[in-house]
This record gives structure tokens, sequence and C-alpha cells, in this order.
């Protein structure tokens, strides 16, 4: 609904594309601290502080009268949500046994493509009527799940007795699989905006279809993140991790060129079967490596890094496709192919191959 809001606050298109990285830039940048915050605070009132500050935050968002008011809201969105992700990870990582640590990823991924399909088509429709009626959605989903709440969880300390500490989370193999994380993000999945401009743009498409074609991603992982869960435990996370980087690489770049609706709309389905074998392979990678002191630090610093690429892809890429719209799509496609097995090839793996591999 880019288009949209522009519209409604008199900007441009390019400026209302900076309110996607008003939400990502804070939720990225304390995610580098939350999760070892919330480590030490208690997972289950972290998450639940979070959840209320986002239902604030949504408000502004709707009743926002100004562009910079509209940008406000969206940062503390991003700023209230950098306290839930990573904690609910290690909740989960600590939920169930390594050798089944894949599966369990892949129902989490399932269900954060169910979110990530049902934003954009939300969105549109939202769009057609009026934008802020997203907001109001996402307030409430926000309010039920702070209401459904989660199981009491102990506050972790390490070995010695003490709290987690934040360089703790900041290992060499945490910093390499959070980028290989950004890549996957910034230049896979997180190009739904990218994509909307070139429906608008190429096919003349309205908010509401532009809307539906983006969930295809979503679908796509919804449908596959389950099944591979379960390769990741079968074959290994780095390899999967790899399979996602070449092969989303290949489908990105044909969005980009294709001139053909439905195809582009099959190759960027296809593109959500590649985004789960990066975000699950690398969740997978790291809390394979780091033992219970700190999960949720390591595991917010890699979500940081991930998102810190989507931040930074609206910014990035929106000017090299209004200057040429495939070199908008073939330059996350070159990053994607050449910088995840590049980062993959320099990690030194920990003693555990039965789970990294």
């Amino acid at each position: 609904m880019l288009p949209e809001l522009g519209v409604h606050f008199r900007v441009s298109t390019g400026t209302a594309s900076t309110s996607i990285t008003a939400y990502l830039l804070p939720f990225a940048a304390l995610m580098l601290v939350s999760g070892t915050l919330g480590e030490r605070w208690g997972r289950r009132r972290t998450v639940l502080c979070g959840y209320a500050a986002y239902v604030v935050a949504s408000a502004v968002c709707v009743l926002a009268p100004t562009w910079t008011l509209f940008l406000t809201g969206r940062a503390l969105q991003g700023a209230a949500n950098a306290f839930t992700t990573p904690l609910l990870l290690a909740v989960l990582a600590g939920a169930v046994e390594p050798d089944r640590l894949g599966r369990a990823l892949g129902w989490f991924g399932s269900f954060q493509a169910a979110g990530q399909t049902s934003a954009p088509l939300v969105g549109g429709l939202a769009a057609e009527v009026d934008f802020r009626l997203a907001f109001v959605g996402v307030g409430v989903v926000a309010l039920l799940l702070g209401l459904a709440g989660l199981p009491p969880t102990p506050v972790t300390a390490s070995a010695d007795g003490r709290r987690p500490s934040l360089r703790s989370a900041w290992r060499p193999v945490v910093i390499r699989a959070g980028l290989v994380a950004a890549l996957g993000w910034g230049c896979l999945a997180g190009l739904n905006f990218l994509l909307a401009l070139r429906l608008e743009d190429t096919f003349a498409i309205g908010p509401g279809a532009r809307g539906l074609v983006l969930t295809g991603l979503g679908v796509a992982g919804i449908l596959t993140a389950r099944m591979i869960g379960g390769a990741v435990d079968r074959v290994g996370a780095r390899r999967c991790v790899l399979a996602g980087a070449v092969s989303g690489a290949l489908l990105i770049a044909g969005v980009g060129i294709v001139p053909v609706l439905w195809i582009v709309v099959a190759l960027w389905t296809l593109a959500g079967v590649s985004s789960q074998l990066v975000l699950v392979g690398v969740n997978a990678l790291v809390l394979g490596d780091v033992g219970p002191g700190n999960t949720g630090g390591a595991m917010s610093v890699v979500q940081a890094l991930r998102f810190g690429g989507g931040s930074f892809a609206p910014v990035g890429i929106t000017p090299i496709y209004h200057a040429d719209p495939i070199a908008g799509f073939l330059v996350p496609a070159g990053l994607l192919a050449a910088g995840v097995p590049a980062l993959l090839a320099t990690r030194r793996h920990a003693p555990a191959p039965e789970t990294i591999r």
C-alpha cells in the first residue's frame, strides 16, 4: 500500500517506502540487545510487554495526522516487536529435542509465513478502503496475542550462575549466520515492496490484486516449511541454506525479467520455498551451535541482522529500480547468489555435526 500512503500523506512513493525502514531499523537495532535483556528479565514478561507496546504504537499509526507522526508510530511498532521473536525462538528451542529441532523450526516458519502472507493481502484490501484499517488489524492481533500469553519460563543464568551478558551473544558463528539471514531476507523474502512496484508500473495492477499476488510467497512458505524443517534434520542446515540462496537468486532474477504476469506470480510463489530453506536453515544453524545460557541473545543478534538487511533494502534498491527496473531485481539476486556461499564457506563448524552439518 505504498502508493496509497504516498497519496494520503502527499509524499512520493520513494518517500513512502521509508515507512518500511522506519519500522525495520529500530526493530533490528533493538534486537541486538533485546534477546539478552529478555533472558535477564524473563521471557514471558518481556514478550507480553512487547505486545502491549505494539498495541499503543498501532494506535499512533491509525491516528497520525502527519507523515512525521506516522513514521514515529512505525518506529515504535518496530521497537516493540524487537522483544518478541527472538525470545519465542528461544522458548521453542528449549521445548524440543535436538534431533527434531528442524521440524519445530519448520512449524514456526510456517506460522511466520502465514503472517507474511496475510500482511500484503490485508494491507492491499484495506488500502482499497482506508489503509489505516490495516493498522487497526495488527493492533487487535497484538492485543489477542498478549491475552493468550506464554507459559511461565525461568530467568536464564549461565553455567556459573551469572545473568547472560551481551558479549555472550556476539560470537563469530552467530554474526556470520546473521549476515546470511540479512541477505536471505533483504534480497529474497523482503523484496515484496519491489514486486509491488513492478506490478503497478508494468502490469497496472491495483492494490487489492497486488496484495493477492504477494501472498504467493507466503502460501508456499506455509505449505512447505514443515517439509523443509524435516529436510534440515535429514540433510543438514548448511546444505538447505545454500540450496535456498542459489534457487532464490534465480527466481528473483526471473521475477524482474519475465514480461508475463502469470509466470512472475509463479516465480514469486516458488521463491517462498527458497526463503524458508534459508531462514529455517539459519535458525537451525544458530540454535544447534549455542548453548542454553543465552539462546535468546544469540537469536536476537541473528534476527537483528536479518531485519537490518530488510530495513535497508527499500532505501538501497528502490533508487536502482527507478534507474533501471531490471537491475533492481538483478542486483539483489547477485548478492544472494554470491554472498551466502561466501559467508558459509568461512564458517567454522562447531562440534555438533549431527545437528549442524
